[in-house]
Parts: structure tokens; sequence; C-alpha cells
């Protein structure tokens, strides 16, 4: 009920003041477990995909935001839940691979969740390699992921600022990918590292980013 009543009112706060234009919302699958996979400019791409995609969906975000306190502390708790937000402690010797269990299990329910293979913001607006964590959740949980583009969201909140400006953002659903080659091959680094960087390539074709150091090797998880 926290979800519709927040969506109901932050969806057209967020067109108004943002102007969001949302394409390809038809491409997120009406059931079943789906990954959307986006680029990363801003803090506030984890609120503007989430408001645009037709379904709920899990975003993983920092511990801290769930146990502020005062007035300022609650409001951030109620918001990054009601936008189906998972805390994650991220310094811990297992973070990301407890951050990819999460994730999981979000799947395994049929549910939606949104993932930033390149693992961090752009601090230039270049498109990094992805890592290989969504390659392994899609290849664990089999189902299909949908790549995003989100545009403009690094002018609205750009890194270091503490307060959002208006400006135009855009979000593009593209079409979903899914990768029956590659069933039951998510031990395989290689396997792994194919699915990733297809996923990345079509993120890169509905951003029109530029690519940054896809020529060297990054982590697998």
């Amino acid at each position: 009920m926290l979800y519709l009543v927040v969506r109901f009112l932050l969806r057209p706060l967020f067109r108004i003041v943002l102007r969001t234009h949302v394409t390809g919302r038809g491409n997120v699958p009406p059931t079943g477990a789906f990954i959307l996979a986006s680029n990363h400019l801003s803090f506030i791409d984890s609120m503007v995909i989430p408001l645009s995609a037709p379904r709920r969906v899990g975003y993983l975000a920092k511990a801290e935001y769930f146990t502020g306190s005062g007035v300022g502390g609650w409001l951030t708790k109620t918001l990054f839940t009601a936008l189906g937000a998972l805390p994650v402690q991220r310094q811990t010797h297992r973070a990301a691979q407890e951050a990819l269990d999460t994730a999981l299990g979000v799947l395994r329910q049929g549910g939606g969740f949104g993932i930033y293979p390149e693992g961090t913001r752009s601090r230039d607006g270049r498109l990094a390699r992805g890592k290989t964590g969504v390659a392994w959740l899609a290849l664990t949980a089999d189902c299909p992921v949908v790549p995003v583009a989100v545009a403009g969201t690094d002018r609205v909140q750009p890194v270091g600022s503490r307060w959002p400006r208006p400006h135009k953002v855009s979000v593009t659903f593209g079409k979903p990918l899914s990768f029956p080659e590659y069933r039951g091959m998510a031990g395989n680094g290689r396997a792994r590292r194919t699915v990733t960087d297809q996923i990345m390539e079509a993120i890169a074709e509905l951003s029109g980013q530029e690519k940054a150091g896809w020529g060297a090797p990054r982590e697998t998880v």
C-alpha cells in the first residue's frame, strides 16, 4: 500500500519537475522475474527508473539510508522502502556476494530487480565496461534482462551536489535479452563475461554513450 501511495504522489511530480520522458515501457515483461540493467549517472537514477517502470523494481541501497535519525532519516527510510530499495552493508568482506544473493531472492519470488552493471556512477558521462554480477544473476535466475538507458539525471543531481535541480530526463527500456545458450553456466567465467558484454552493448546502443575501458579486464562479481 505504501508503494502505491508513494508512486501515486511522486510519478506526476517527477513528470512535472523533471519533464520525464519514458520510452519502451512495454518491453518490461508483464509477469515473472526480470532484471533491469541500466547505465548509472546519478543517485536519483534509483528513483527515476522505479517510478518509470510499469512494475515494481527492487534496488540495493546503502544500509545507512535506513538508519538515519530525526524527520529526515524517517523520510529517507520511508521513501526508499516504498520504492522497493533493499538495504545492504557495503563494507563487509562478502558484501558483493551478499548483494547478489539479496537480488536473487527477489528474482526467485518472481519480482523485478534493478542493477547498474558498471558498479558505480559515471564521473565523466562515459559508459564503463560492466562487471559480471549481472550475468550471474540472469543465468542463475534464468530470467530476461531489460537494458535501460537514463539521460539527464546527471544534470538533475551532479556528483557532489546536495540538492536536485529541475532538468529534462529520459528513460528508455530496451527489448528484453535472454541467453538460453548459456543456461546453467553461471559458474563459467567466460560465459558470464560474454553475457555481460552483450548486455552492455545493448545499454550503449540505447544511451549513445562513449565507451570507457572496455578493453581492460574487470572483476567477475
